[in-house]
């Protein structure tokens, strides 16, 4: 089987990201990651990518707010494309995802999630849990679809929540999670070990 080429979308400080390639250093995941792009110029996920001597570059998606669409979005493939990817890697990535990414990858783009979905879906999911009184929080790999979190569930991780929780303190084990679930669930997808049965994720 070739290794896996992963190509991260992100938004933000990428420590998703870096958790992949950590995984990838450690060779529990046998992977590359060939290429990065943001959607914000500064984004600090850029600078962990040069760091590593990954290639990346800003993508500018407008006219565009909250989605990957349009001129951007066959950029944005082609880019991917070029770089011989096969499997995209949402990492913060504050965008939606269109119909035409999902086309150019059919169950390749995955998406991290700082909640135990269907539940807490959204923005500042640690926080949602937290107002809501949950006992539980956690974080959810899925594939990704044309909703808003709702794709496939791959695996999930969870954390208590705990009486004295801040939205940061608890932001902050969820985070710990997402960096051991998202290296295992990409682990999984390229040993070929995910069967995707209607909304089921089957681990073979």
């Amino acid at each position: 089987m070739s290794k896996m080429r992963i190509g991260v979308l992100g938004s933000g400080s990428g420590s998703n990201m870096q958790s992949v390639v950590d995984a990838i250093a450690a060779k529990s995941l046998d992977a590359e990651v060939t290429l990065v792009l943001s959607d914000v110029a500064d984004a600090k996920i850029l600078d962990r990518a040069r760091r590593h001597g990954i290639p990346c570059q800003w993508l500018d998606c407008a006219p565009f707010k909250t989605k990957l669409d349009g001129e951007a979005e066959l950029r944005c493939i082609e880019l991917l494309k070029a770089a011989k990817v096969d499997t995209v890697v949402l990492a913060g990535f504050m965008r939606i995802v269109k119909p035409g990414m999902l086309k150019a990858f059919p169950f390749r783009v995955l998406n991290i999630h700082p909640a135990l979905l269907p539940a807490f879906p959204g923005v500042a999911a640690w926080k949602q849990a937290l107002d809501y009184g949950a006992k539980v929080a956690g974080c959810t790999v899925h594939f990704v679809d044309e909703g808003t979190d709702t794709g496939p569930i791959i695996l999930q991780k969870c954390v208590p929540v705990l009486d004295n929780d801040t939205p940061e303190s608890l932001h902050a084990r969820i985070q710990v999670q997402e960096h051991l679930a998202y290296p295992e669930a990409l682990r999984l997808l390229s040993e070929g070990k995910l069967a995707v049965e209607g909304r089921r994720v089957r681990i073979r």
